[in-house]
């Protein structure tokens, strides 16, 4: 799978770009606020119907302009296709020229793997960023996924005012059991998908990063979660109500889900040293693109942004050595010369793109 060719119109600082790629490694590269982490944004954008950046869809519009289109044209084993962006009022898709009903829709036809400099916060203390990292690596694969997360996030958001109107009007508890039970089916439904990932990640993460830190290190993954079976999730949830209505929040259920990362058998959100945790996403998202491959036979693209100014000289040998047949498409603020025999280098100036 690649991406041949990218179209730009009223998109962030660009009015009109065009960009033909080839299907190993491309490096576009310049100065600081040129544009080129907009280029791969409208990239994750046609694969997930998101930006990686905003949540607001108006700044992706061209600031002297009332809308903006963004073009992908791609290619996969068996078929070529293209999807287009609209924007102005309201965001809409298309597939080959035809609109479709939602944006889940678009999920799947193209899977793309991005790292930014700001991955290390995965391994922070949030752990909605690590939640995060998981919801987009499975929306890609399993589009059901998406439907039923957003069912949750809106069910559960039914049940936090439920929880303020017993506190503040004395609401009937008992109305609270709706909410638990609808909560429970679509938590669990939640919970399987993430477990079966984390299991999938672990199946590769541990040779890629041997491979990736010269055999000096073996990272494990641990799934963290309060929810065993249904019948003890929905339990824990009656357990909580009184703390839940003080509280005006639920505290129990996959929103508070987490993971772990171990290296030798340490916690290295709080033992491991700088280049340890930035080797760890690496693998992490290696491995996550070994996923993808195995379950569609075809390699997702690759979107790194600014990322190997991050890297010693062996980290990006070790990263390098574990990209296989996947697009690659780099930022750099300067050319990145690789042992690599195909790779097409493009300049940004001033939103302009040149291709050399």
């Amino acid at each position: 799978m690649y991406i041949k060719k990218v179209k730009l119109e009223s998109f962030r600082n660009y009015e009109k770009q065009e960009i033909i790629f080839n299907k190993n490694i491309n490096n576009i590269f310049g100065d600081n606020a040129q544009g080129k982490t907009n280029i791969l944004e409208a990239i994750f954008i046609c694969g997930l119907g998101k930006s990686f950046r905003t949540n607001q869809d108006k700044e992706l519009i061209n600031i002297n302009k009332d809308y903006s289109n963004v073009e992908i044209e791609y290619f996969k084993k068996d078929r070529e296709g293209k999807i287009k962006l609209e924007l102005n009022q309201k965001k809409d898709f298309f597939i080959n020229d035809i609109k479709v009903k939602k944006v889940s829709d678009i999920l799947g036809k193209i899977y793309v793997v991005l790292f930014t400099p700001q991955d290390i916060n995965i391994l922070k203390n949030d752990p909605s960023k690590r939640r995060k990292f998981l919801n987009i690596m499975i929306s890609q694969l399993r589009p059901m996924y998406v439907h039923i997360l957003n069912k949750y996030n809106k069910t559960l958001e039914q049940r936090n005012n439920y929880l303020k109107q017993i506190k503040y009007e004395n609401k009937p508890y008992d109305m609270l059991d709706i909410w638990d039970e609808q909560l429970v089916d679509l938590g669990t439904k939640i919970f399987i998908y993430r477990k079966k990932f984390i299991e999938k990640i672990n199946n590769k993460i541990k040779n890629i990063h041997l491979i990736t830190t010269q055999n000096k290190e073996n990272i494990e993954i641990k799934y963290k979660s309060n929810i065993i079976d249904e019948n003890k999730y929905l339990q824990e949830l009656k357990n909580k109500r009184n703390i839940d209505i003080q509280k005006g929040y639920t505290s129990v259920g996959i929103h508070r889900d987490d993971f772990e990362i171990f290296i030798n058998n340490e916690n290295i959100s709080i033992y491991g040293s700088q280049g340890q945790q930035r080797s760890s996403i690496i693998s992490l998202k290696l491995a996550e693109a070994e996923t993808i491959y195995e379950e569609i036979e075809e390699y997702p693209i690759i979107l790194l942004d600014d990322f190997m100014s991050e890297l010693d000289k062996k980290r990006i040998k070790g990263f390098i050595e574990n990209i296989k047949e996947n697009q690659v498409i780099i930022t750099s603020t300067e050319k990145i010369l690789l042992d690599k025999n195909e790779i097409n280098y493009y300049n940004v100036q001033n939103a302009n793109i040149e291709m050399l």
